[in-house]
């Protein structure tokens, strides 16, 4: 039988962090023999917000890496740059004409980066969402691994996939498949370091707030030392009043591979002076293995470039074969 299929992706702005791994590429890894997965470093989506032309390309190649360093495998993935295949901008193009303004403008990540934004805020921001439904259609995706902030976009795609097929293919014949999320029942949405109601985010000002994947050992020990925490006795997971400790809590669990009952029997008496070194040699220790695999693969750019074209040339043969069925669906005459 053939693995129903996967495709997710990861800005190249800023270094990946612990909320990217924990709540997205460590589900990746464990997934991957099951099904057949498509990950890219989506670019595209890189230039709705102000970015560095300067140093995208050396971002996309870290991003590569860091999937290849955390265990995404070559056997069971395809690995490419959303940019290299073109059908992802046409299919944009074709689906912004089907879709009603006002399903973009009630998108709550829209309304939080516009705010921010002000005045600066590009359309490529608001048509976003539609970048994202066309990633993921054009893979005919069964499954999307999904945070629980993602969860209003696949909504989206799901909206945008149905829309299509019910005004333009039948019943029996879709374009589209609908996919459905995929959410990790833990670790799904990893909290801010300074502030435990809020998601840990690459686009935080402080980076303090966060533990990049790729940041050394005495970094890791004092952003853990300096982070957020409370003045009451004992730690405790799931209580509402003590967001930070939830949050560190969980952290360790994650990172430490042990069960939430374990961690609350070793943890329930410490005290924050305790537990923050134990944290802090944890999280270094699981991302050892990471760093070093890293540092091995990005300095080999042949390699990398070796991995990125084949993943292109695999990922374009799905990309237009859909793209043409979705033409074809609208009317339009076929290219010679």
């Amino acid at each position: 039988m053939l693995k129903q299929r996967i495709l997710s992706g990861v800005q190249p702005t800023g270094n990946l962090h612990l909320g990217n791994y924990l709540g997205a590429i460590s589900n990746w890894v464990d997934l991957q023999q099951k099904y057949e997965n498509f990950f890219c470093v989506v670019d595209l989506h890189a230039i709705t917000i102000p970015h560095d032309p300067k140093t995208l390309i050396e971002d996309t190649y870290s991003i590569a890496a860091l999937y290849l360093a955390c265990g995404i495998n070559l056997k069971d993935s395809t690995i490419f740059v959303q940019s290299h295949v073109s059908a992802h901008s046409e299919l944009v193009w074709l689906l912004n004409c089907i879709t009603p303004l006002n399903w973009l403008e009630r998108m709550i990540q829209f309304k939080e980066k516009a705010l921010k934004q002000g005045e600066n805020v590009s359309v490529g921001l608001l048509n976003y969402p539609i970048l994202m439904a066309a990633d993921i259609l054009l893979y005919n995706a069964s499954y999307v691994p999904v945070g629980e902030d993602q969860k209003q976009h696949l909504e989206l795609t799901r909206d945008i996939a149905a829309r299509f097929n019910s005004k333009f293919s039948t019943l029996e014949n879709p374009v589209f498949k609908i996919p459905e999320p995929l959410i990790r029942d833990s670790g799904a949405r990893v909290m801010s370091l300074s502030d435990g109601r809020s998601k840990m985010s690459k686009s935080d000002s402080s980076d303090l707030s966060r533990i990049n994947l790729l940041d050394p050992p005495d970094l890791i020990h004092k952003k853990i030392k300096r982070c957020k925490t409370d003045s009451a006795k004992g730690l405790e997971f799931d209580n509402n009043d003590r967001p930070e400790c939830n949050n560190l809590l969980n952290l360790y669990t994650l990172l430490s591979g042990k069960t939430k009952q374990d961690v609350l029997q070793e943890c329930r008496d410490m005290g924050w002076g305790q537990f923050k070194p134990l944290l802090a040699d944890t999280t270094i220790e699981a991302l050892t293995p990471i760093q070093e695999k890293y540092h091995s693969i990005i300095t080999d750019k042949y390699y990398l470039d070796s991995v990125l074209k084949e993943g292109k040339d695999k990922a374009e043969t799905i990309a237009n074969e859909t793209l043409s069925k979705v033409k074809h669906s609208l009317g339009y005459l076929c290219s010679f």
